[in-house]
């Protein structure tokens, strides 16, 4: 390969200016994530023994490189396990984007005309429900903590699943394209318990919390008061009309999740 400079003993190439500005931009990206965060103190202690690391390692150093080795790899393994919702989240967040999302293939736009109806169906008779439509992030996890189904979604289906007296009625809903995937799923508890000066009951605090994890739209119909609610974002919308909640899960199931990186990152501090 064409040698471009040198610098000491080191020969610097075409590829290797490349990769090195791969390299650089990566850890800048990361380091502007984290910044003001206690991961980023971690973030850049880590990045001096790296350096540290490589410079030994160049100066032909054994007994110093063997030691940064070791407290590297401890280090990047502590710093996975610390961190782990964190990274999730950016994942979550890399996943809904518009450039990734070309290869994932987009919900069916029948389920926003299926679930509306069905949860004003069971509205106007105060049946409780919580659906979760999944958009692109897997939530496999969540998924297997119910009863698997995988039925064609249809407005009597959700009904009979929700009807009070039937065994699946307590838990969520999970539909993916035109599919119930899994229902009486278990889902993760938002830390938020007021919104707009109302409590949240557990129903709403699950649609809330899965929502702050996932790329997911959760519906949930109230069984005291029988209003329709919707979370998106770590948001929640209350009190929607039935015109409302189906321009707003078209929308949504139409347009990609470009929410920006700002606002994941504010949510993983808070």
């Amino acid at each position: 390969m064409f040698e471009l400079f040198k610098i000491g003993f080191l020969t610097v190439n075409f590829t290797d200016l490349i990769d090195i500005i791969i390299v650089s931009f990566i850890i800048y990206e990361l380091y502007r994530l984290l910044k003001g965060t206690i991961a980023a103190q971690i973030f850049i202690g880590l990045m001096i023994v790296l350096v540290l690391s490589f410079i030994s390692q160049a100066a032909n150093f054994r007994a110093l490189s063997w030691l940064l080795k070791l407290v590297t790899d401890i280090w990047v393994v502590a710093f996975l396990i610390l961190f782990q919702p964190e990274i999730r989240r950016l994942l979550v967040f890399l996943a809904s984007n518009p450039i990734f999302r070309i290869f994932v293939k987009q919900e069916s736009r029948e389920a926003a005309a299926i679930i509306t109806e069905a949860a004003f169906e069971m509205a106007q008779q105060q049946h409780g429900a919580l659906i979760i439509l999944n958009r692109t992030t897997g939530i496999r996890s969540f998924t297997e903590t119910g009863e698997l189904i995988n039925a064609r979604l249809s407005k009597d289906l959700l009904r009979t699943i929700f009807f009070p007296r039937s065994p699946l009625h307590d838990g969520a809903v999970v539909v993916s394209g035109n599919i119930i995937e899994a229902a009486r799923c278990t889902l993760p508890l938002s830390a938020t318990t007021i919104v707009n000066g109302e409590t949240l009951g557990m129903r709403h605090r699950a649609g809330l919390g899965i929502s702050e994890l996932a790329d997911v739209i959760s519906i949930i119909v109230s069984e005291e008061t029988g209003s329709v609610s919707i979370a998106e974002n770590g948001k929640m919308l209350k009190e929607l009309s039935k015109d409302a909640l189906k321009n707003k899960l078209t929308r949504a199931i139409k347009t990609p999740n470009t929410k920006g990186l700002k606002r994941i990152v504010d949510a993983l501090y808070k």
